[in-house]
């Protein structure tokens, strides 16, 4: 008799076979229906900006904004401080070298120029008393020292005569003796008198030097102190404009404070700022050019500037011919400043794409128009209208130059 067995209930071994195949055709089926979705973006073509990469000749400049000012600016700064007590000129004035703008006073000063004069006075007092002293002892000196060669002669010859009757036993050797003891010690005086005399000259000398030195560097003092008592009138230091003045009537200004400026209005300079990604290509003496009116002006880059701020650094540019007639101080002007020669490249319009991607990808539009597939790029050089292409396009393709933020991390654009 057949026994019924019952079906073992649960999972078997075979099954699991199964439920891995199943789980791997519904990964694959995954992948295949909405793995591409999540790389994808759709947009509207007309959001976007299309353009062409063509061959053409790639002009090395870029195009700067900069400012007028003038060639020269020359800073005051008070060489004495003070308290103001005129304002002769105005700002924006037109002065001249030596013009007064300011009149300082200083009471400290007054006082440091009695002293000095009271400091002076006194020293001329005590020389001209130490040339009294000396002159009264050159002359006692040279009195003492006649008086002693008549003596020594007066004695020589008494010598001599006595010396001679002294050979002939005509007198005694005493006054023999005497007369020459005389005649000696008269000598010995005479040479500690000459002696004495030509010490008292050689310090009367050297004396007087020093004093007449130290004389000259009190009147020069005295004379620097006159001429800080004439910076308390702040003067103009050039020709030209009168840009700032910060200072009024009773202000006080310290020493070394700057109070205005000169521009010096004989010629023009413009100011700019670069983007430091130019910093090591940017040297002294390009040429650049601005328009006005229909009318290139050509400019030299006359100083670059080597401090970075804000990612931007300054240069200076002079204009070497004309420039134009109605150029005033402040004027803003777009300026071309040439890196380098012109050359033949494959040529990138610029766009907001490059904020995104760094100018290291690109979105390139198919044949079609319906779609767009991110492609790695590389850039060399800019300016203000194209990149230049060395490695990734082709003449002829056409990519997408707007701005991609919008796009994520997609890799294919759909276009609608």
């Amino acid at each position: 008799m057949d026994i019924q067995l019952e079906k073992k209930k649960g999972l078997r071994p075979k099954h699991y076979g199964y439920i891995a195949i199943g789980l791997l055709l519904l990964f694959v089926a995954y992948q295949l229906i909405f793995a591409s979705s999540i790389s994808t973006f759709r947009t509207d073509k007309d959001k976007l900006t299309i353009a062409e990469v063509k061959q053409g000749k790639f002009d090395d400049y870029i195009t700067i904004n900069g400012n007028v000012a003038p060639i020269t600016t020359i800073y005051m700064d008070a060489y004495e401080g003070g308290r103001v007590t005129e304002k002769l000129i105005e700002e924006g004035a037109m002065v001249k070298q030596g013009d007064i703008i300011l009149k300082l006073e200083n009471t400290n000063l007054y006082e440091q120029i009695l002293a000095s004069e009271s400091n002076l006075a006194l020293k001329q007092n005590d020389l001209r008393s130490t040339k009294l002293t000396f002159d009264s002892r050159q002359v006692e000196g040279r009195r003492s020292l006649a008086t002693a060669s008549t003596d020594l002669q007066r004695l020589k010859r008494n010598y001599e005569q006595n010396n001679a009757l002294y050979d002939d036993e005509l007198i005694s050797k005493e006054d023999y003796l005497l007369s020459k003891e005389n005649y000696e010690l008269s000598q010995k005086q005479y040479d500690i008198v000459k002696l004495q005399t030509e010490n008292d000259d050689e310090l009367r000398k050297t004396s007087l030097t020093g004093l007449d030195a130290d004389l000259a560097r009190m009147q020069k003092t005295l004379g620097m102190v006159y001429q800080r008592l004439d910076h308390l009138n702040v003067r103009a230091p050039a020709d030209g404009q009168l840009g700032f003045l910060d200072a009024e009537i009773g202000q006080n200004i310290t020493q070394g404070q700057r109070i205005g400026q000169i521009n010096v209005l004989t010629d023009y300079k413009i100011e700019a700022e670069i983007d430091e990604h130019y910093v090591d290509r940017v040297k002294r003496d390009l040429t650049a050019s601005l328009e006005r009116n229909g009318k290139d002006f050509p400019l030299r880059l006359r100083k670059v500037y080597p401090e970075v701020r804000n990612g931007r650094f300054k240069v200076d540019l002079v204009f070497t011919e004309s420039r134009p007639e109605t150029i005033r101080a402040g004027q803003s002007y777009n300026i071309k400043l040439q890196l380098g020669a012109s050359s033949d490249a494959l040529l990138l319009p610029k766009g907001s794409f490059f904020q995104s991607t760094g100018g290291q990808w690109i979105f390139i539009v198919d044949g079609n128009g319906n779609e767009a597939l991110k492609r790695s790029i590389r850039i060399g050089k800019q300016n203000s209208r194209y990149y230049e292409v060395l490695e990734g396009l082709q003449d002829g393709e056409k990519v997408i130059t707007s701005n991609y933020d919008s796009f994520g991390e997609a890799e294919r654009i759909v276009l609608k």
